[in-house]
């Protein structure tokens, strides 16, 4: 069953300046982002988005400073207004939404978990947990239960009573996340939320997003400029450049097949044993060739994860999808020619 679009973004444009609904009209595909800046003062933010996110899948937007990345991650929720385009979520453009329909959007299907952490000094972590709940009228005694709930499930139980400035960056950062999850919101938009933070805490956060997102299936679109960390996070990739998008695909199709010189640059680093999987290295089935009593491996498995098994014997293990069927072989020498490409 194929999931459902849970966002769409449409020919989104975002410049600021003076006039920019004007500005857009003497905009000329050739123009470069410098040559409109020098011919009207206005900034090219966003230049003609367009892609879909599907529902309980995360979508990594991935870009160097400057690239836009930000600023389309705050059209969604319309913190700034695009100049032109559609946003559809859940079935309502936004763009056209009043501002208690948005106000309700923002209370009920979207939560946010920025860079900067955002929580309030003056509150405790109990509290800052709390306050979409809070916001949205429910009692003291109902909205205290479900953020003590979201407190341990991102593993800062026995913290609730402390004031943000006792916490690290990292566990700041984890409050941020528990008031996020707090509403239950159907759609969490995370802006570069982990980049403040040393390496070792990024990747803790890293893997503790990965452990929330396999237990509660949220729809994400998060923003990095970080190319390992989108590789490790993103179900989808889309590569942002001067506004505009490069490229959108999986981490397998970027490192497979990156579009063109500046994707590439990307990619060529990537570590290929923690992205390929064995369904695309997997050859066809040789004539009688049976895996009962042999092992084998799923299609997803990482090629990191299947060189145990290959290196322990020299014949090939079988690939099986998810439904246990055969679905080819995997052998040695084409594991270690993928990932030496």
């Amino acid at each position: 069953m194929i999931p459902a679009t849970e966002i769409t973004c449409r020919d989104v444009w975002k410049v600021f300046g003076r006039t920019p609904e004007r500005v857009m009209a003497q905009i000329s595909p050739e123009m470069t982002n410098a040559q409109i800046l020098e011919k009207t003062g206005h900034v090219v933010a966003v230049r003609g988005v367009s892609f879909e996110v599907k529902k309980g899948e995360t979508f990594v937007v991935m870009g160097l400073s400057g690239s836009g990345k930000s600023t389309l991650v705050r059209c969604i929720s319309r913190l700034t207004d695009p100049t032109k385009g559609e946003i559809i979520i859940g079935g309502q453009d936004v763009l056209k939404l009043a501002e208690p329909e948005l106000r309700a959007v923002r209370r009920h299907k979207v939560s946010m978990v920025f860079q900067n952490f955002g929580l309030f000094p003056h509150r405790r972590v109990i509290e800052n947990v709390a306050y979409g709940l809070e916001v949205r009228g429910v009692s003291k005694a109902e909205r205290q239960a479900r953020a003590h709930q979201m407190i341990e499930l991102v593993g800062l139980k026995g913290w609730d009573q402390h004031f943000p400035r006792q916490l690290s960056g990292g566990m700041q950062q984890r409050v941020g996340l528990a008031r996020a999850l707090a509403v239950d919101p159907e759609i969490i938009l995370y802006d570069e939320p982990f980049s403040a933070l040393d390496p070792l805490i990024r990747r803790e956060m890293q893997d503790e997003l990965l452990r929330l997102q396999a237990t509660m299936h949220k729809t994400s679109v998060f923003i990095t400029h970080d190319f390992a960390e989108a590789l490790k996070l993103g179900d989808h990739i889309a590569i942002m450049r001067n506004g505009e998008i490069v490229q959108i695909g999986t981490p397998e199709e970027l490192v497979l097949n990156p579009k063109n010189d500046y994707v590439a640059a990307f990619t060529q680093d990537a570590p290929r044993g923690k992205v390929l999987t064995a369904r695309v290295v997997m050859q066809a089935c040789p004539p009688n060739f049976s895996a009962n009593g042999r092992p084998s491996v799923r299609v997803d498995t990482k090629l990191e994860d299947c060189l145990p098994l290959l290196t322990a014997q020299d014949d090939p293990v079988g690939v099986r999808d998810n439904a246990d069927a055969l679905v080819g072989v995997l052998d040695r020498v084409s594991v270690m020619r993928a990932l030496t490409a």
